[in-house]
């Protein structure tokens, strides 16, 4: 059975720091290509960070310089650091793990921007 597990979200001031993580089971971790999404209320979900099983990385544009994405392979887990946070990252965010026609999600966790 696949489980992606986020944890880390929670309330921060603007300016603030969060770090999300994803702990994944049931899957070859090594072999997926992990991403984060989020969805604000009344918004579409939105791919905001990925990293591939080789290594490269991509960013939404919005983020670029103050969120970064990482991966252990050791602990099946994919991170993502996010700095100066802003009322606008509000959103649940999830985890998803791709490969090939293959994508598990997880249950999203919650992140709050506000004073």
């Amino acid at each position: 059975q696949v489980q992606l597990v986020e944890s880390g979200g929670g309330l921060v001031q603007p300016g603030g720091s969060l770090r999300l993580s994803c702990a994944a089971s049931g899957i070859i971790f090594g072999f997926y290509a992990m991403s984060w999404y989020r969805q604000a209320p009344g918004k579409q979900r939105e791919l905001v960070a990925s990293i591939t099983s080789a290594g490269s990385i991509n960013y939404i544009d919005s983020v670029k310089g103050r969120f970064t994405i990482s991966r252990d392979n050791a602990k099946d887990t994919v991170y993502l650091q996010m700095n100066s946070l802003k009322p606008e990252d509000t959103a649940v965010y999830y985890c998803n793990a791709e490969r090939t026609r293959l994508s598990y999600w997880g249950q999203g966790t919650q992140v709050t921007v506000s004073s």
